[in-house]
């Protein structure tokens, strides 16, 4: 028997080991708290905050989050923003989002009026679907003339959601999406560098320990000897984001425009 044939069939799998915890909806400090605390461990939730702490501090008028799971970024606009946040109908079998002002929408009709939308913000959502290109479309359509998009996108990141995780996009490919949808002046930039996807990588493996620990204390004893190196690897992470350079990254953030009527 090859080698080939004795590895898994990974076509058959229809669930990770380790489920990624959902976001907390925003409730109380207390979850003020342990959401810094999430961003200071998972460097894709803090280096997406990081960037979009800068998108949405100038956003007005409406602003409709797709795909929006807890509403984790709707702290970050004005107070004179309106937000409208909308998710699958099936988030709650597929990711575990259940949040009561959260709109739940069919995938082709998502209830919004075309050229209604000042702002559209659609985080870590398009690697989960299916057919991207009707999806940026309607994206696009939702936007009024002049409107801004702000997306972001995973890159160097494992397989999640499992078998709902279908893409890793690169800027070449969100710049042709984004264009063949009539969207203008794309901007891509990455949220860390080789140095940022090291330490969360190395992250990852020191949080195995904690993966179904219970009843098993050398595990647990073995989590809690590897707690400082995690926590240097968080700082050395965290750091690294103010640098911009080399051609890998935890993922991307995404700015383009619906243009103005001429």
């Amino acid at each position: 028997m090859s080698t080939h044939a004795t590895r898994r069939n990974l076509i058959e799998q229809q669930a990770e080991r380790f489920k990624p915890p959902v976001f907390r909806p925003r409730r109380s400090r207390w979850d003020d708290l342990l959401a810094a605390l999430r961003r200071l461990l998972d460097l894709q939730a803090g280096s997406a905050w990081r960037d979009l702490r800068v998108e949405l501090a100038t956003a007005s008028g409406t602003v409709l989050d797709v795909g929006c799971g807890a509403q984790v970024f709707r702290s970050l606009l004005p107070p004179s923003a309106q937000y409208r946040g909308i998710d699958t109908r099936d988030a709650l079998d597929r990711f575990g989002y259940a949040v009561p002002d959260t709109e739940y929408v069919d995938q082709d009709d998502w209830n919004v009026p075309p050229a209604s939308v000042d702002v559209v913000l659609c985080t870590e959502v398009l690697e989960h679907i299916e057919a991207p290109a009707p999806f940026v479309a309607n994206l696009f359509g939702c936007l009024r003339p002049g409107g801004r998009l702000v997306l972001t996108v995973p890159f160097a990141a494992r397989w999640h959601f499992v078998p709902y995780d279908y893409w890793r996009y690169t800027p070449s490919s969100l710049d042709l999406l984004l264009r063949e949808a009539g969207f203008r002046d794309v901007r891509v930039t990455a949220r860390g560098n080789p140095v940022t996807v090291a330490c969360y990588k190395a992250m990852a493996l020191c949080l195995i320990p904690f993966m179904g620990a219970a009843g098993h204390p050398g595990r647990r004893l073995l989590g809690a000897a590897l707690l400082p190196v995690l926590g240097g690897l968080a700082l050395v992470g965290t750091l690294s984001l103010r640098w911009d350079w080399g051609e890998d990254c935890l993922g991307y953030t995404v700015t383009a425009r619906r243009p103005p009527v001429s």
